[in-house]
């Protein structure tokens, strides 16, 4: 469990995990749906999504897309997105308002995101990094960005995006922390290996 956001997928609707701790721990709180995308468990890495849509790539089966749409709310859009960058979790970063994304995503993808997910979406990086959706991690409250982010950036990121951030790691300090943690608007969860004072900045 040392790389939560790769495997995991948390909206303010649902949970998509595949550890049973977290399901154990969350059950009573937010629906919980065990998932796989093309065949693989890491759902976080290969989707993004808030409590207007999910983005899952072309190489979601058919029968994988139906169990989405069974385990959804029927007023959340689902949408196969063709897109060369397949891994859309680690190239899009979103809340329920915004997207991040990475620089060189197709202009008809970021229509469909836009869409999709009712967010306004901004061509950004993180820390000099293109990979938005692994090196932060956002919800409608705040969020928490690669640690070698400036003061500058987080500002002018927060100013875009009407949230506060902080920079900081997780797991003994990985500087991926959309791979190491998912969050929402009331809960985070983060890898094993996240140290105390690494907790004390997510909160």
């Amino acid at each position: 469990m040392e790389n939560s956001g790769k495997s995991d997928q948390l909206t303010n609707l649902l949970f998509f995990a595949k550890y049973s701790i977290f399901e154990a721990e969350l059950q009573d709180v937010i629906p919980i749906c065990h998932a796989t995308i093309a065949g693989t468990r890491i759902v976080g890495r290969l989707t993004a999504g808030n409590r207007k849509g999910l983005l899952v790539p072309t190489s979601t089966t058919d029968q994988e897309l139906q169990h989405l749409r069974n385990s959804l709310p029927d007023a959340v859009k689902i949408q196969r997105i063709e897109e060369r960058l397949t891994a859309l979790g680690n190239v899009i970063c979103c809340n329920d308002h915004v997207a991040l994304v990475h620089p060189d995503l197709e202009r008809e993808t970021e229509e469909i995101i836009a869409d999709v997910l009712g967010v306004e979406v901004f061509r950004q990086t993180i820390a000099d990094n293109v990979l938005t959706g692994s090196y932060m991690s956002l919800s409608n409250q705040g969020g928490l960005v690669h640690p070698k982010t400036s003061i500058q950036d987080q500002d002018e990121l927060s100013s875009l995006l009407q949230v506060p951030l902080v920079a900081g790691s997780v797991n003994r300090g990985s500087p991926v922390v959309g791979a190491g943690m998912v969050v929402n608007d009331w809960l985070a969860v983060t890898g094993l290996d996240t140290t105390a004072t690494e907790l004390s900045v997510v909160e």
